[in-house]
């Protein structure tokens, strides 16, 4: 066949991708054969690329003619897991990014400046808050931080410099719910952006663009790869917010490695048979350690018992594979004891800080992922020391619930 009718065939092949469901560009979005004609997506491990001409160069360089220029803005291969990871959230570009927190650094250094405003929501990851609070701070950025279920506290924290809302949901680890859409019109009313953590949901079973959302971030590192395998993150939205967060990359360089980004490709291709296991796992394991005496409380957007399960289905197609309970105990003092004595306990759970892999995996948040914020912001969002995370992975459902009997017969 000639080199024209390959490329005729190769852009009624985009073309029809342009239009495909979600499982289909999972698996087939942004990948451009080349030359070679390989089926699976091609690993470019190169830091360079050598142009025809002086010419050529200046004009790569100076962003007149497109093109690789250098890896840690341009390559083959995170071009493909970009164009596939904006194509599954339905956004016109993608920034791929060296870790979740590169993304979430990436979006404040590329949009925000010295006298700007952020409000935030209190349940989001503790490293998120550090960002804000520590390091944002000391460039002038100030943070509101509200409950994020309640949007007219969102709506009182905005000030007339007011340029980022930001928030997770379902969040971390306590599954609450924020109305995406209701804060869209709101951010939209005040001339702010709205940027969502879509790590739990991923777009298999959320969509926040489509709800309204100006920007979406990921922890790629999560269940976009699916096995715990790499670290990566990505920033989804508009062409003229991404545009601005590609300029920070090619400059400050937290970008991502083209091993990686083959990686989470690999995982794309099974988001969603994965994601709706994990919810069924996870919701199954919820509603039985629900009946649990030693439970005090289970946090799951899945259960009927969930204050915002209603707004949950509503905005998502499943509950995703995080929950979070609280364990019964002897006292107060017992109450850290008490959850470190549960996690002990298990045998195939994995005690790691990481979420998202098909292995389960467990945590005491007060004193690892929220570990780092202050006794009054860990009140404040929710995490008490008798707090046990569980990322529900794809095991035997049976064994899963063996385990957690390990553990409550520990307490």
């Amino acid at each position: 066949m000639s080199d024209d009718k390959n490329s005729s065939k190769e852009e009624l092949r985009r073309e029809a991708l342009k239009n495909a469901r979600l499982d289909t560009q999972a698996i087939r979005a942004g990948h451009i054969r080349s030359a070679e004609g390989e089926h699976s997506e091609a690993m470019f491990l190169t830091s360079s690329y050598v142009f025809d001409s002086a010419e050529q160069a200046a004009a790569r360089f100076a962003g007149s003619e497109p093109g690789n220029v250098y890896s840690r803005y341009t390559n083959p291969t995170v071009r493909t897991f970009e164009e596939r990871i904006a194509a599954l959230e339905g956004a016109e570009m993608a920034v791929a990014t060296s870790s979740g927190m590169a993304a979430i650094v990436s979006v404040c250094v590329a949009l925000l400046k010295s006298g700007d405003h952020v409000v935030c929501s209190r349940s989001v990851f503790g490293t998120t808050t550090v960002i804000f609070t520590k390091f944002l701070a000391k460039f002038g950025v100030e943070t509101t931080f509200v409950a994020l279920s309640d949007t007219s506290a969102w709506a009182d924290a905005i000030k007339s410099n007011t340029q980022l809302l930001f928030l997770e949901t379902p969040s971390n680890p306590l599954n609450e719910i924020a109305d995406i859409a209701a804060l869209s019109q709101l951010a939209k009313q005040r001339g702010c952006l709205l940027v969502v953590d879509n790590c739990f949901c991923t777009p298999a079973l959320q969509k926040p663009l489509a709800l309204g959302a100006d920007i979406v971030v990921h922890s790629a590192t999560k269940y976009l790869d699916g096995q715990g395998r790499c670290l990566g993150g990505a920033v989804v939205g508009r062409r003229e917010q991404m545009n601005e967060v590609l300029a920070y990359l090619r400059s400050g360089g937290p970008t991502m490695s083209p091993f990686n980004a083959w990686v989470f490709l690999k995982g794309l291709e099974t988001l969603r048979l994965r994601m709706d296991a994990h919810s069924r796992n996870a919701l199954e394991l919820a509603q039985w350690l629900e009946q649990q005496p030693g439970i005090e409380a289970v946090f799951y957007a899945g259960l009927e018992s969930h204050p915002q399960h209603a707004l949950a289905k509503r905005q998502q197609r499943g509950f995703g594979g995080v929950m979070a309970i609280r364990v019964r105990v002897r006292s107060a003092d017992d109450a850290r004891a008490a959850a470190w004595r549960f996690i002990d306990a298990t045998r195939i759970c994995s005690i790691t800080a990481n979420l998202g892999d098909v292995k389960t995996t467990i945590v005491h948040p007060a004193t690892t992922t929220h570990g780092r914020i202050s006794e009054h912001e860990r009140a404040d969002a929710g995490i008490t020391e008798n707090m046990i995370r569980i990322a529900v992975g794809l095991e035997d459902i049976e064994d899963l619930r063996d385990d957690m009997a390990r553990g409550l017969a520990a307490l």
